[in-house]
């Protein structure tokens, strides 16, 4: 995977305007939309990774990192504000974070056991910036400065905050706002070197771009594709003599060696030839004279690590030795530079090879030094290369490879061997000739005495060359490992923290940043007024405390001075600071019509204009809004929802709905059959309301307003009363059961088709209580219109409801429902018949002790009322 990583500059400066008519920030953006669509055409664009990075304060600067979409990443880009300071030095150092935080925990930097080449997540960061300085909050820096503190665990195991395949190309636009002269007579992109960002590109193995025209801008981003390949970045340094120099004839285009003059350039991209004669004219400016260039005796250059087609990754067998010799009794593993210094003797030596030995072959990026061992012409003759510290008994330590230009003299090559192979190599060639793979005792003291010299994490890789080549179990098992215990314990730590960054820092983003709540005010001079001589004597002539002016001048802690949200939007009518001035004048007429308005209902202390008024970036955003709206309030009683049980479930009949769940239907349904006579009232039949039946739905229970109908009392029905109950009953909140019968006067004139409402069979059931009971409705109907009846049947009513929900409770503690019952107004036979629409509900319920106790009551009500009476002829006497 390559990492393809912008970092914008969003400071102000970017918001200057140019020759094109549009802004810096908008050619940035451009730019990078282009280098894109460029990118795409190359097949490798499968495996690319990109994120964009701002100038911002973490975690606002990470627009697009490690789990953000190309969507994401192309919306982040359009959207992109320019605000603050050039903050470059911080920028680059959050960049690095967030690429090294990843390597942490993948483990590929593999610290104490050498560095290999094919261990590698290569990242490109291309920064694109004006050529303005670098301003600071402590003002204007000449060169990038890098913060020191990282939050990567392991920082301190590498020297430098980037890493061997990291490498930074800046893209510097000096584009001026007048239209410049046309720049056409050198299609070379001269490099940014008067600006701070070039240093830290050659650091890197990059280089920065001076772009000045929109021509230069394209072959920038052409340059810049080609860079994107897949490697890491080593510094070569000559030790030793200059090799001798040779001459070479060419006759007829060939040389000596029968090479030809144009193979150097076969592979050569034209952009990186038309670089390196630039940088050929530009190191040798006197060209009468001719100056020996020695540039070649230190590059810092890439070489390509290709990957596999087979396997998509990049596959290798031999590592860069480290810096140090590998001891297991050391606690602690030294820093490494992030670039390996290999240095190489200019000693010609044969290129050495054996069959079946295994080899890593990488190409070096053209460079001053692969020119001049090319214009040697020497395809058949190798420099050795070495690390300094990588022997345990020697300074330079041992040839781990060689440098060798390929055979058609177009590239340079770095060939990777085993550690000290001018050592091994005769060793096994000797054993699978002269020893065929049965190694003597002197064999054996040979090839120990080499391993000795060799690191032990060599040893991995040589046990699988060795088994690869049919001479397994050379190498000791006791060589793996390479690192002390408290190394491997450190590492492993730094594996998981690591692993917990990681996911913190993708958590953080897009999360907005908390802003504060206010400035602290702090004294910023040492000097003042409690210092002067005469402060005492100012202090006697105003008047006041010493000690309390003393503190109220010297203690800030309470201080603050607060800082604008802009996520808070003004209230122009609670708070007159908020008003912008060129808002005033609409304010006022606002706020007059406001206070001008006749009902405080129509009062609107936000206008309609600005409650639409929403930017158009803003305009779809219905999932923000949506976010913001406050959570709708629960219902005070869910209903539990019926679920259909019966039959295919996935069949569901629309009329399985039964009557007592909803008493509204038109439609008649089948009657639940009862096996016990209960009683309770039976049910009806549901039928339609007739037209002349009038009835009013009121909060509060009204007695009915005109007598009832004469043939309530020649039928079947029960009084009016219980009408009223059943439909207040209905209308309670907190109702638990739907099974009320619902009475209903019908017309006189129509007998025939009236629905009749069965009788219950209520447990007393005798001819007294029935005559008793249509006593009641006749006298409830001679004093109807009187107001204290009125009152009675209000209050008894209302008490009914309480009675019932007594009722409804578990248990058989009654004590609360007769305390109501005693409290029933009216006469004995209102009592009564109270009492008989309580045991008409206790049935219901089938609760039979309730009964026996109502039936009781009732009794004791008929023999209190008894006596009262045979008492009262007595008085009369």
């Amino acid at each position: 995977m390559t990492i393809i990583l912008f970092l914008v500059d969003t400071s102000a400066s970017m918001n200057q305007r140019t020759y094109l008519g549009t802004s810096l920030i908008d050619i940035a953006k451009a730019s990078v939309e282009t280098f894109m669509k460029i990118r795409s055409r190359d097949p490798n664009c499968r495996w690319d990774r990109y994120m964009l990075l701002t100038f911002e304060d973490p975690p606002a600067n990470i627009k697009a990192g490690w789990k953000e979409s190309h969507a994401t990443f192309v919306n982040e880009l359009k959207n992109l504000q320019t605000q603050g300071l050039t903050l470059m030095g911080p920028a680059l150092k959050h960049a690095f974070d967030l690429l090294n935080i990843n390597r942490m925990q993948t483990g590929i930097d593999t610290y104490g056991q050498g560095r290999c080449p094919f261990y590698l997540e290569p990242a490109v960061i291309i920064v694109i910036t004006d050529g303005g300085k670098l301003t600071t909050m402590n003002g204007v820096q000449p060169e990038i400065n890098l913060p020191m503190n990282s939050v990567v665990p392991g920082s301190e195991l590498t020297k430098e905050p980037f890493r061997w395949d990291q490498r930074i190309f800046g893209l510097v636009l000096r584009l001026p706002g007048n239209v410049p002269v046309d720049m056409t007579t050198s299609t070379y992109i001269p490099s940014a070197e008067s600006h701070p960002l070039d240093a830290m590109c050659d650091v890197t193995g990059g280089r920065s771009y001076a772009v000045h025209t929109q021509k230069m801008l394209n072959g920038a981003l052409e340059s810049l594709v080609q860079k994107v390949q897949g490697g890491v970045v080593i510094n070569f340094e000559k030790i030793g003599p200059d090799p001798p120099t040779i001459e070479v004839k060419v006759e007829n285009g060939l040389d000596s060696n029968g090479n030809s003059k144009e193979n150097q350039d076969i592979n050569m991209p034209p952009t990186i030839k038309l670089e390196m004669e630039e940088e050929r004219k530009a190191n040798s400016p006197m060209t009468g004279l001719s100056i020996p260039n020695n540039s070649w005796h230190n590059c810092r250059k890439l070489i390509y690590v290709p990957r596999s087609a087979q396997k998509g990754y990049s596959v290798g067998h031999w590592p860069i030795p480290e810096a140090f010799w590998p001891d297991t009794t050391n606690s602690t593993l030294p820093p490494r530079s992030a670039h390996p210094v290999v240095k190489f003797y200019c000693t010609p030596c044969e290129p050495m090879v054996i069959g079946n030995l295994p080899f890593d072959k990488y190409e070096l990026e053209p460079s001053p030094l692969t020119q001049y061992i090319l214009e040697r012409r020497q395809p058949n003759s190798c420099w050795q290369v070495f690390i300094n510290g990588s022997a345990k008994y020697s300074d330079v330590g041992h040839p781990f490879g060689y440098l060798k230009a390929s055979s058609t003299l177009s590239c340079v090559n770095l060939f990777l061997m085993p550690y000290n192979y001018p050592v091994l190599l005769p060793l096994l060639d000797e054993l699978f000739k002269v020893h065929k793979l049965k190694p003597t005792q002197k064999w054996r003291s040979q090839f120990d005495t080499y391993l000795k010299t060799m690191p032990s994490y060599y040893a991995g890789p040589l046990k699988r060359a060795l088994a690869r080549m049919g001479a397994p179990n050379l190498v000791p098992d006791n060589m793996d490992n390479s690192l002390s215990y408290s190394v491997i314990t450190y590492l492993k730590k730094l594996k998981n923290q690591a692993k917990i960054e990681m996911d913190r820092l993708i958590a953080s983003v897009g999360q907005k940043v908390t802003l504060h709540e206010g400035i602290k005010v702090d004294s910023r001079t040492k000097t003042s007024i409690l210092q002067r001589r005469d402060f005492n004597q100012l202090l006697q002539n105003a008047g006041g405390n010493l000690q309390n002016l003393k503190q109220e001048l010297t203690d800030f802690n309470t201080f603050t001075v607060a800082i604008a949200d802009k996520d808070i939007k003004p209230q122009y009518y609670r708070n007159p600071y908020d008003i912008p001035r060129k808002n005033l004048i609409d304010q006022i007429a606002r706020m007059r019509s406001n206070f001008l308005q006749k009902s405080f209902h129509r009062t609107k202390l936000v206008d309609d204009d600005q409650v639409h008024s929403v930017p158009v970036q803003q305009m779809g955003n219905y999932q923000d809004y949506l976010k913001k709206q406050p959570a709708p309030l629960r219902e005070l009683e869910t209903s539990p929802a019926r679920l259909h049980t019966f039959g295919n479930p996935f069949k569901v009949k629309m009329n399985m709905v039964d009557e007592a769940d909803d008493p509204t239907i038109d439609k008649p349904s089948k009657r639940r059959s009862v096996e016990s006579p209960s009683p309770g009232p039976k049910r009806r039949k549901v039928g339609p309301l007739p037209k002349d039946y009038v009835f009013c739905r009121s909060p509060t229970p009204t007695p009915p307003a005109s007598p009832v109908p004469d043939h309530i009392m020649e039928g079947d029905f029960s009084p009016q009363p219980d009408y009223k109950d059943d439909f207040e009953e209905n209308n309670v909140p907190e109702q638990e059961d739907e099974d009320q019968p619902l009475i209903i006067a019908e017309p006189e004139q129509d007998h025939s088709k009236k629905n009749h409402i069965k009788e219950n069979n209520v447990s007393p059931g005798d001819a007294e209580n029935q005559m008793l009971y249509n006593s009641l409705n006749s006298r409830q109907r001679s004093i109807n219109n009187s107001k204290k009846d009125s009152l009675i049947w209000t209050h008894n009513t209302r008490l009914k409801h309480s009675v019932f929900k007594e009722l409804k409770k578990p248990g058989r503690n009654y004590d609360n429902l007769f305390h109501h019952l005693n409290s029933v107004q009216g006469n004995v036979e209102l009592k009564c018949a109270f009492v008989r629409d309580v045991i008409r509900e206790a049935g219901r319920f089938k609760k039979k002790v309730l009964i026996q106790m109502l039936e009781q009551f009732q009794t004791s009500l008929m023999q209190v009322e008894g006596r009262k009476r045979n008492s009262l002829p007595m008085e009369t006497r």
